[in-house]
């Protein structure tokens, strides 16, 4: 893999049965385990390929409540209140620190659109900073720039993809939860129409109760089980560069955004910028996401056919004692658009000076799977014992220990730490497709 990722070493062995079974090791499923164990659940985790090794450490890192879509904001701040914790419970560092976000912007819409955006978190206790083009030209002093104006959220922050992940599965494993690597599930049993065991390539573990957290590819699985739930990938690509410049921990403007690593290194992107790979899956929901492709139309291009070849989202059934698409394809590691590539980099350069004589250390890509509204998908199915939390839309990094916790609280018949209404499954009947919060 061409992304950076702390490698762990776990357990091969599965148990006979458990309270509950994670599927999909990345940082949901990763913090949904978690919490569980800390309740002292008997929980398994199960990941195909690698601990965090898809979209979960291909993101940026920003763990933000600026510019949240009103539904995701109070699980944002939730999140950022549990990812200050980590360091501390677990006994190993996730790279989590509230560095402060900035946003630079030439645009009076924008703007405008910011402040209203600040107006209304103000209401829900969320302070964020408008910039006079003065404070804007200091803060971002290293693009040697005028601005009109911009934001600084400051009680927002990033994380490292490449360890978070990875980091909290070892805190599952010292709470006595089990986390299992290479350990494809294949698919579920029922008894009188609800959870009674997963069927994985290393054996079956009884249980009543499963979190489908695949990201990518939770459709495909629910498809076997008779479920619908219209999930769509992008491709997206982004780089890295060596350490030795000098730049705001994490930057966004409409031309491109850096965030700053953990090793020193920067992180260098496109905001929305993202290749439509054509699948079996997106051909079928394709009528439920044109409202939302169609707004992100500029940030949009034409893709291959890296995504059929993938399997991630097939419309195929598979048996459960045959190799099934997971176990071919380990881990999703998509060929970067190196025009993509290219322009981010030339951008960064011309945005930042200290860039000037910087080259490409490291290029990635990753699917982002969402949903028709943008809002990821947490909570029961009609199959009672299977919880979905899926269609992160891009936001899943920021959110995740949020997600584990109410997933968590959900089995445990806990109160639950926000409000699940907004994100249940059963919104996406066809009445919400396409409607976006307006913030």
């Amino acid at each position: 893999m061409r992304v950076p990722l702390m490698q762990i070493t776990t357990r091969t062995d599965l148990p006979d049965r458990a309270d509950v079974v994670v599927i999909g090791g990345g940082i949901v499923g990763t913090c949904a385990a978690y919490y569980l164990a800390r309740r002292g659940v008997s929980v398994v985790l199960l990941e195909k390929g690698a601990i965090g090794a898809e979209q979960s450490s291909r993101n940026w890192g920003w763990c933000r409540q600026q510019n949240r879509d009103a539904r995701e904001l109070p699980i944002s701040t939730k999140s950022l209140d549990l990812w200050d914790r980590f360091a501390a419970d677990i006994g190993e560092d996730v790279g989590f620190r509230r560095c402060g976000l900035l946003y630079l912007s030439n645009d009076e819409a924008e703007l405008e659109g910011w402040a209203r955006w600040r107006d209304f978190a103000r209401g829900e206790g969320v302070v964020t900073h408008m910039l006079t083009p003065q404070e804007a030209a200091e803060r971002g002093r290293a693009t040697g720039k005028a601005w009109k104006g911009g934001v600084f959220s400051p009680s927002d922050g990033t994380a490292d993809p490449s360890r978070a992940a990875p980091v909290i599965a070892l805190g599952i494993e010292r709470l006595g939860g089990r986390v299992v690597q290479r350990c494809a599930a294949r698919g579920l049993e029922l008894e009188g129409g609800a959870v009674a065991a997963v069927v994985t390539e290393k054996g079956v573990i009884r249980t009543r109760n499963v979190v489908m957290s695949g990201g990518a590819w939770a459709s495909s699985f629910l498809h076997q089980l008779g479920l619908r739930f219209p999930q769509a990938s992008v491709r997206s690509s982004i780089l890295s560069v060596g350490p030795g410049a000098t730049l705001p921990d994490a930057v966004h403007t409409s031309r491109v955004s850096v965030t700053r690593r953990g090793d020193g290194s920067y992180t260098l992107a496109v905001s929305g910028a993202a290749r439509v790979d054509v699948t079996p899956r997106q051909m079928r929901y394709w009528s439920s996401f044109l409202p939302m492709f169609f707004k992100r139309r500029k940030s949009l291009a034409p893709g291959g056919t890296q995504g059929w070849a993938s399997g991630h989202e097939t419309l195929r059934r598979w048996r459960m004692d045959r190799e099934t698409p997971m176990e071919r394809m380990r881990v999703l590691d998509p060929r970067p658009d190196m025009g993509q590539i290219e322009l981010t980099l030339s951008r960064a350069r011309e945005l930042f000076p200290a860039l000037a004589g910087s080259s490409v250390a490291a290029s990635w890509a990753g699917y982002i799977d969402s949903t028709p509204d943008g809002v990821p998908a947490i909570g029961e199915t009609r199959i009672p014992g299977l919880v979905l939390a899926a269609g992160f839309s891009g936001h899943g990094f920021g959110i995740g220990p949020g997600a584990g916790h109410l997933i968590a609280d959900l089995l445990t018949g806990q109160n639950p730490i926000v409000d699940p209404k907004p994100y249940a499954p059963s919104r996406l009947d066809g009445s919400a497709w396409g409607k976006v919060a307006d913030f």
